[in-house]
């Protein structure tokens, strides 16, 4: 009955025109969109860093791996300002990403499991040097041929 009511009211062309907006980036200026960007991967490269600083501590770890992975994320979210979000996930999902997208997310996940509810500092550790590699590696996916040059170079050096 409610849903009816907003319909005949006009009610649910509005909610639904507000969520095309937020799910499109293109109904944000390029400006907006760009500073954006701008101050969620600033923001995300701050909380790595910092995370990073944590870790020097004496008993720094959780707030490295909470930092860190936070950091990551936000980095990986900025991009959604550019493109939109389902663009964003979209493309993060195509088969060329797909996946150096599981990995990252996964190690995303497990980084906060293994600080949080298996306290286990060194899988804490190991699981942010992968989230690293993992983001890398889905970040040279949007680079043409740089995958191919990274593999080349790292068998040029092993042979």
């Amino acid at each position: 009955m409610e849903k009816l009511r907003r319909v005949l009211s006009g009610h649910e062309d509005e909610e639904q025109g507000l969520t095309t907006q937020v799910l499109d980036s293109s109904t944000l200026s390029f400006g907006t969109r760009v500073k954006w960007f701008a101050i969620c991967f600033a923001t995300g490269i701050f909380c790595s860093i910092l995370g990073t600083a944590f870790l020097w501590l004496p008993s720094g770890l959780k707030l490295f791996a909470v930092f860190y992975t936070i950091g990551n994320i936000a980095a990986l979210a900025s991009t959604c300002f550019l493109m939109g979000p389902v663009k964003q996930l979209k493309k993060m999902f195509e088969p060329t990403r797909l996946i150096a997208t599981i990995v990252m997310l996964l190690c995303l996940i497990f980084t906060l499991c293994a600080v949080f509810w298996w306290g286990k500092k060194g899988l804490a550790l190991l699981f942010c040097i992968l989230q690293f590699l993992a983001m890398t590696w889905y970040s040279l996916s949007y680079v043409p041929f740089a995958r191919d040059a990274v593999i080349k170079c790292f068998t040029s050096c092993l042979s």
